[in-house]
């Protein structure tokens, strides 16, 4: 296999990194060739074979167009499918790889839409010039395997530095989804910015207004996936992109008093998230990083600048912020075109985040315990996770004060769980049977006999089935 002598070092951690794909992109390549045709490897898969990682979807570039590829491709991949046509895009599958090939383009936007005018390129170089980030525009021509490195990503990558192809302003006026994704490139590869690149993110925030919010959400959300998403965060914080889809998260940088009564709430919710991703393998192992759980996390106190009152003598109070913050969030995570799924979720580790706060001593009673649980239902594990995270203090004592309180209430859990089975609690007589003994017919009366009984349950745990019914035979006949 013919490898250019410029770059041999990239070029041979490339191949290593492709693995078995490399022998199927030699026979594309020769394939292309055969029938008078460039093609190449190009974008993110370049730049992660580069940095050593394995390979397994493959981008390409070609000067054929769509049918020419699809001519190619018969008779050699598996299946072939129309990933976009009108862009230029034909998709194939190898064996376990999958091949997304478009020819070459250039592309004019207008000033109210990101979506490019598309019209075919000529040249590679020429192709590589729309991309991204230098570290995105290397290319590996094929079948030879030749480094194309024209606005030098490989040295970008080994320095550390994140910066566009051409002028920034023109890539983040043209594309301003591009600004978020800088901020995901920075976080995931532990990328510095040029200069010019954040200015031209402080100057074009506004422009994020023209991308659609679920493009928004779908950038967002690999950002907060990253393993240290905390620079990115800060990144689109302080060049101002965020006030046009995240408008909370940066009006938790309150004032701080010149005595420090009171924490930067700003850096404490870093901080919580800093955390939470610590607590995501080490509390309970999990092989996928959590969403939900970050997404809480970055919000938890977003409730702060709206209930935040001066007591005097540099006392601050925050009352009821969890509440608040619980109803800012669901508003603004359907903004961003979130699942309901995820945004109840988010919500109630929101509204239930300080509830452990009132645990003190320990001196909850088993029904404080019974109701912990039970409102926390399928988030109980990310509440730990999220309650455990919020500690921040740097005073030594009250942390260990604070860590041992949640070993012990966790503790009783645990106890309860074993004897009464918190987590599937349910009362003592279903539906069926309580419109049997109170001789009701189904309607409203049975769902708040249901009620009763399941607050009974959480306040005096198991009591066996005739004593719930002679409950509820008293609570009938006082109610009805």
């Amino acid at each position: 296999m013919s490898i250019s002598e410029n770059n041999s070092t990239a070029s041979n951690r490339i191949l290593s990194a492709l693995g078995e794909s490399a022998d199927l992109l030699k026979e594309l390549g020769e394939k292309f060739s055969k029938n008078g045709f460039e093609i190449s490897l190009v974008g993110g898969p370049v730049r992660d074979a580069v940095l050593g990682k394995l390979v397994k979807d493959l981008d390409l570039t070609t000067n054929a167009k769509p049918d020419e590829i699809q001519k190619c491709l018969k008779g050699w991949a598996d299946s072939i499918w129309d990933v976009g046509i009108k862009f230029g895009t034909v998709g194939a599958k190898v064996k376990d790889y999958v091949f997304e090939i478009t020819t070459y383009r250039t592309e004019q936007y207008e000033d109210t839409s990101r979506k490019p005018s598309v019209e075919f390129g000529k040249t590679l170089e020429e192709d590589l010039a729309r991309r991204d980030f230098t570290i995105n525009a290397m290319a590996l021509r094929l079948p030879n395997f030749e480094l194309v490195d024209i606005y030098n990503g490989l040295t970008d990558l080994n320095n550390k530095i994140l910066r566009t192809p051409l002028d920034a302003q023109i890539s983040f006026s043209e594309d301003p989804l591009r600004m978020l994704r800088a901020a995901r490139f920075m976080s995931k590869l532990d990328l510095k910015p040029q200069a010019d690149l954040v200015e031209a993110m402080k100057t074009l925030a506004e422009r994020l207004k023209i991308v659609s919010m679920e493009r928004i959400n779908d950038e967002f959300n690999k950002l907060l996936l990253t393993d240290k998403p905390r620079p990115g965060i800060e990144l689109l914080v302080e060049t101002g992109v965020a006030e046009h889809f995240l408008p909370e998260f940066p009006a938790l940088k309150l004032e701080i008093d010149e005595h420090h009564h009171h924490k930067d709430v700003y850096q404490h919710s870093l901080t919580v998230l800093d955390q939470v991703i610590d607590l995501e393998t080490k509390h309970q192992p999990q092989i996928e990083a959590d969403l939900v759980l970050r997404i809480a996390a970055l919000l938890h106190d977003i409730g702060k600048p709206k209930t935040r009152k001066f007591e005097g003598e540099g006392r601050v109070s925050f009352h009821h912020h969890e509440v608040v913050g619980a109803r800012l969030a669901k508003k603004r995570l359907e903004k961003l075109r979130y699942s309901n799924e995820i945004i109840e979720q988010v919500c109630l580790l929101i509204e239930l985040h300080l509830r452990f706060h009132g645990y003190g001593d320990g001196k909850w009673t088993d029904s404080a315990v019974r109701r912990y649980v039970r409102d926390a239902e399928e988030q109980l594990i990310r509440l730990h996770k999220l309650t455990r995270a919020d500690c921040t203090t740097r005073n030594d004592v009250k942390a260990e004060k604070l860590r041992n309180a949640y070993n012990d209430l966790e503790q009783r859990i645990v106890e309860l769980s074993k004897q009464e089975e918190l987590n599937s609690m349910r009362p003592e007589l279903d539906g069926a049977e309580i419109m049997k003994v109170l001789n009701i017919k189904p309607g409203p009366e049975v769902g708040k006999a249901y009620q009763f009984l399941l607050d009974l349950r959480l306040d005096k745990g198991i009591m066996g089935i005739e004593k719930a019914t002679e409950e509820l035979k008293t609570w009938w006949a006082k109610n009805s």
